[in-house]
């Protein structure tokens, strides 16, 4: 441009910054507020400018509520994206629960544990009890609780970590791995002696469990007792060293009772009518997932 083009210019025009374009006052809000990535104040500053405006709130009162409405929703999206992050099979809170069906469960230790304290602590938690009583449950709804404590979280059952595992060892990103894992501020690891583990399945697991030590939280659910885990890990001596590690700084879970989901399913099927009673002679429940089968 010109010297004689420059002075041409209007001076308001001339002091605009780089890359600002021309165009109405609404179009160049509505491109910086894009470009500054606050969709919530873009979305909301004429309808927060009206109520302003019939409440008589100065421009700083109404600048403030637009700002506060920008943070709870990206706080939002913050934990949105965590627990897409934690993959959980299904989001759960505790407040879908039932606790009066396991009565062995500590409730007030729970409810303690949700608050998600013993994760600065980098403690363990371990559910314990038989098929059925809702331990996956209280996991999820404990990450749940992470996650909008503004925690990493990462799920996961036994098995398939081990399979993970395994794979990332084939392909020369075991390391990578298992800095991930030990990285993350929460770790579940689901459904522990569901299934039986390979000698190299189970030295992997307890190398997460104790690259982890005291240095994250981990979440295990098992079926099995503790002196049952060596039925999983096969040999005495790791499992006494994994045990070592796990326990050191814990926080138990007794879960023993009848079949959380069977209770569910029965009355489900109570509730379904005459109908269903007349059905129901023909089916069989698996005492143990609680699902229903024709005979």
């Amino acid at each position: 441009m010109s010297a004689a083009n420059k002075a041409d210019k209007p001076a308001a025009a001339q002091a605009m910054p780089s890359g600002t374009t021309s165009g109405t006052p609404q179009l160049l809000l509505g491109h910086h507020l894009k470009q500054l990535k606050l969709p919530t104040i873009l979305r909301e500053y004429d309808k927060v400018a009206r109520e302003a405006a019939r409440e008589g709130i100065d421009h700083a009162a109404y600048l403030l509520r637009l700002v506060e409405l920008e943070l709870i929703d990206r706080e939002r999206r913050v934990v949105e994206r965590r627990i897409r992050q934690a993959r959980f099979p299904a989001v759960k809170s505790l407040d879908t629960f039932d606790f009066t069906a396991i009565p062995s469960l500590n409730k007030m230790l729970v409810l303690e544990l949700a608050r998600c304290e013993y994760i600065l602590r980098r403690d363990n938690i371990i559910a314990l009890g038989n098929s059925g009583t809702g331990k996956t449950h209280i996991g999820l709804s404990l990450g749940l609780a992470a996650c909008q404590k503004g925690f990493s979280v990462a799920f996961t059952t036994a098995a398939g970590l081990v399979h993970q595992l395994m794979e990332a060892r084939d392909e020369r990103r075991l390391l990578k791995l298992q800095r991930d894992l030990a990285g993350v501020k929460l770790l579940i690891i689901d459904e522990l002696g569901y299934v039986p583990l390979s000698t190299t399945g189970a030295e992997l697991l307890f190398e997460v469990f104790s690259q982890r030590y005291e240095r994250g939280s981990t979440i295990v659910t098992s079926n099995l007792p503790f002196e049952e885990w060596t039925s999983v890990f096969g040999a005495e001596r790791l499992t006494g060293a994994l045990l070592d590690r796990l326990t050191h700084h814990v926080h138990i879970l007794s879960m023993n009772g009848e079949s959380y989901r069977l209770a569910q399913s029965t009355r489900r099927r109570k509730h379904s009518g005459a109908g269903a009673d007349d059905q129901s002679a023909n089916e069989i429940v698996d005492p143990q997932t609680g699902e229903i089968t024709p005979k």
